[in-house]
């Protein structure tokens, strides 16, 4: 197990500082998720981490020893990319052991290493395969096999699904979550954009935007207690609505946030009146997107299905306890008990 310490560290591109002043504690066998929208800098926090981008400023530790100069080969660090970097002329087998190869291994323990490995992913039967003759989530599976056998102390994942469609990308993040089970000593670092992954896979989740964090904690922390509008807009599917306005000032704030499933939706009576825009009904649930008088479009989640015809009037109670109220900066001010 390692625990991974980044200490005021920066990054800049020329004149461009793309990471400024992160100081994190990853803990030792933790699943550790950093999100963020595009350009936030987080692939770019991995790399540093791994040795593939150099430190502008601060110090990385793994397991306290400093690892600002140490080579990438040499931090104990395994790497999945989104891309699969396999060698395309060489077997499955061949692409897992060739790092433990080069690391001068006996031949009975990689033997051993890339059939356990392989077991542990269900790809005993393809490693005679090359990667032309594989599926994009086989590879895939390939590449976390091969970060496998170098058992490192610690995994880092850069967006490993995105390559996937979208039924392969659920099996494979089952596949991801069940091999953190059964890897319990190894710390595992993921980036991702798709707040999905990370509700799901994580820990711990780091928020990242602009550079800096915005926020570190459990799924559920985040999800519930919100440290910023940013984090309350970016953690949670669908997104949580942002009322500004009225509604908003009558709470004392500049954004009055309440996230679809906590609005109860009614034919009959309620605390706001609205025409429906849009139904969406995906089986499992229903979104319904409501031109709330005096407040603004609403969307709210309905469990199961639900049949509002477009323009029918429809009646909103958002649930007092669930409000989220920010100032003009965006961050969150005392909640009123009222809607």
């Amino acid at each position: 197990m390692a625990t991974v310490e980044l200490i005021n560290v920066s990054k800049s591109f020329g004149s461009v500082e793309v990471l400024r002043d992160i100081n994190l504690s990853l803990e030792k066998g933790k699943f550790v998720v950093f999100v963020g929208p595009s350009g936030c800098g987080k692939s770019t926090l991995l790399r540093m981490i791994a040795g593939l981008e150099d430190i502008t400023s601060g110090e990385l530790r793994i397991d306290g020893q400093p690892m600002n100069e140490v080579l990438p080969a040499k931090r104990g660090i395994a790497m999945v990319f989104q891309s699969y970097a396999l060698y395309p002329h060489m077997t499955v087998f061949e692409n897992m052991s060739f790092g433990l190869e080069q690391a001068k291994l006996s031949k009975p323990e990689i033997e051993a290493r890339v059939q356990d490995a392989a077991k542990m992913l269900q790809i005993e039967g393809l490693l005679d395969r090359k990667p032309k003759q594989l599926s994009g989530g086989q590879r895939q599976r390939v590449a976390i096999g091969r970060a496998i056998t170098r058992d490192p102390r610690v995994f880092l994942f850069d967006e490993p699904l995105s390559n996937l469609d979208a039924a392969l990308r659920v099996d494979t993040r089952l596949e991801i979550a069940a091999l953190s089970e059964r890897l319990p000593d190894t710390t595992m670092i993921y980036v991702t954009h798709d707040q999905v992954e990370a509700m799901t896979l994580a820990d711990r989740i780091v928020v990242l935007n602009g550079g800096i964090v915005e926020q570190v904690g459990s799924p559920m922390d985040l999800y519930e207690s919100p440290a910023s509008e940013f984090v309350a807009g970016f953690i949670g599917s669908p997104r949580m609505n942002f009322l500004k306005g009225g509604v908003a000032e009558a709470h004392g704030a500049a954004t009055y946030g309440i996230r679809p499933e906590h609005i109860a939706l009614s034919d009959e009576r309620g605390d706001w009146s609205g025409r429906v825009v849009l139904t969406e009904r995906l089986g499992s649930d229903t979104f319904v997107h409501v031109e709330v008088k005096g407040v603004g479009p609403v969307n709210v989640r309905v469990e199961g299905r639900a049949d509002f015809a477009s323009g029918e009037t429809v009646y909103l109670s958002p649930d007092p306890a669930s409000v989220h109220l920010f100032d003009p900066q965006g961050r969150p001010v005392v909640r009123s008990v009222t809607p």
